[in-house]
């Protein structure tokens, strides 16, 4: 759900970057889509899904404790087993469409003005996240056991970091090492530039 709610505030802001760049041309019809109610919406909408999914998953075929006895000879390991690999591998799949929609529109975004347009960034912060969870699913198939839960745990954090880094440190660095660059003249002075 996390990670449901973090894709899809990128997927709202991806949104109304392209929104608001096309509403600026004469007679276009998207102002009114440009509203940040229009942002809440993407966001709660998607969230939803994700929410119904899990609620499905829980209430049709919950996971439960499993004892293998299987993995390590003479060990009994407690692991979670999931129940349905369906429900498991259609939250998954729901997060990935997720991620593929916003890597495509911030992708295509990617040519506009540059002072207001953190569609690179999204771009390869987005690439970087499917990258990861691209590679989850055979490192998942091939382990078993506590590998598995390892796998997942390594996804969560690459993917997590991914989104962090890829999204503010460049933030972080114009803030503390170009303060210059973070003002309103700057960003106007340099999109007048570039026309």
């Amino acid at each position: 759900m996390v990670f449901t709610l973090c894709v899809s505030c990128i997927l709202a802001k991806t949104v109304m970057v392209v929104f608001a760049f096309m509403a600026t041309k004469p007679g276009s019809s998207l102002k009114k889509w440009t509203s940040p109610q229009v942002s809440y919406m993407i966001i709660v909408c998607c969230s939803l899904l994700q929410l119904l999914l899990c609620i499905m998953w829980i209430s049709t075929s919950p996971p439960f404790q499993q004892m293998n006895t299987e993995s390590k000879p003479g060990i009994i390991v407690i692991e979670c087993n999931e129940n349905s690999s369906i429900a498991f591998w259609s939250m998954l799949g729901y997060l990935g469409i997720l991620a593929s929609i916003s890597f495509i529109v911030a992708f295509l975004a990617r040519r506009l003005p540059n002072s207001f347009n953190e569609a690179k960034f999204i771009t390869f912060s987005m690439l970087a996240f499917l990258s990861v969870w691209v590679s989850y699913i055979p490192a998942s198939l091939s382990s078993q056991g506590k590998y598995t839960v390892a796998m997942e745990i390594f996804a969560i954090q690459s993917s997590s970091w991914a989104l962090v880094i890829c999204m503010f440190l460049p933030k972080c660095f114009i803030i503390l090492f170009r303060p210059h660059m973070n003002n309103k003249e700057h960003l106007l002075g340099k999109n007048k530039a570039q026309k």
